[in-house]
C-alpha cells in the first residue's frame, strides 16, 4: 500500500507481426509534456472552476433577490389590502425564507451586499404599529397551540381499558371490548372534529 500506487502500470503488448512507428509519431509522443496525471489535474481544474462560477452566479442571484425584497419590505407603506404570500413566502424552509432570516450572513468573498438600515423613516411603520403586529401574531399562535379537553366518554372509555389491562397484565388480549368501546368514542371524536374543521 505504501508505494505500489505511485508506480505507473506498465503494459507490454507482443505482436504477432512486427509493430513499427514513424519516427514522427514517436518524436511528438516523446515531445508532448502531457501525461495523465497533468490530464486529470487539468480537467479538475476546469470542473472547479465551472461550479465556482456557478456558485457565484447564484450568490449573486440570491443576494439581488435578498436586496429586492428587503427594497420592497421597508419602501412599501403598510396597506389594508396585502396581497397573498406566495407558496416560498409561506414556506419556512424555502430559499427566500432563508435569505430574508435575520440570522442569514453572506460569507462570500465577492461583492459584499451592504445591509439595509431599517430606520422608522423609511418604513413608514412606528414602533408602536411593529409592537401591535407582534402582540397580535403572538394572540394567534397561542390560539392555535390550545389542545381541546377530550370528552368525558373518550375519557371513561379509556380508563376502562387501563383499568382492564392491568387486572389482566397477562391477558391483554381479554379487554377487546374495552378497547373496541375507546375506538368508537375516539371516532366520534374525530367525527366531530373533523365537521367542526370542514365547515359543514
Amino acid at each position: 500500500m505504501g508505494n505500489g500506487g505511485s508506480k505507473p502500470e506498465q503494459h507490454i503488448f507482443t505482436a504477432d507481426a512486427p509493430v513499427s512507428f514513424s519516427q514522427s509519431v514517436l518524436d511528438s509522443l516523446q515531445r508532448n509534456p502531457e501525461t495523465d496525471s497533468t490530464r486529470a489535474r487539468q480537467t479538475e481544474l476546469n470542473v472547479q472552476s465551472r461550479v465556482n462560477s456557478e456558485l457565484a452566479r447564484i450568490r449573486d442571484a440570491q443576494a439581488k433577490q435578498l436586496a429586492d425584497l428587503t427594497a420592497s419590505l421597508t419602501t412599501n407603506p403598510p396597506s389594508d389590502k396585502t396581497p397573498a404570500p406566495t407558496t416560498s413566502q409561506r414556506d419556512p424552509n424555502s430559499l427566500a425564507a432563508h435569505l430574508s432570516s435575520p440570522f442569514y450572513q453572506d460569507h462570500s468573498p465577492s461583492k459584499p451586499v451592504k445591509p439595509v438600515v431599517d430606520t422608522p423613516a423609511d418604513s413608514g411603520r412606528s414602533r408602536d404599529s411593529v409592537q401591535k403586529e407582534i402582540m397580535d401574531l403572538r394572540q394567534k399562535l397561542d390560539a392555535r397551540k390550545k389542545v381541546e379537553k377530550t370528552s368525558p366518554e373518550v375519557e371513561k372509555a379509556k380508563e376502562k381499558v387501563v383499568q382492564c389491562l392491568r387486572a389482566h397484565d397477562r391477558r391483554s388480549l381479554d379487554c377487546w371490548q374495552e378497547v373496541e368501546q375507546f375506538k368508537v368514542e375516539v371516532g366520534k371524536l374525530e367525527k366531530k372534529f373533523v365537521d367542526k374543521v370542514g365547515g359543514r
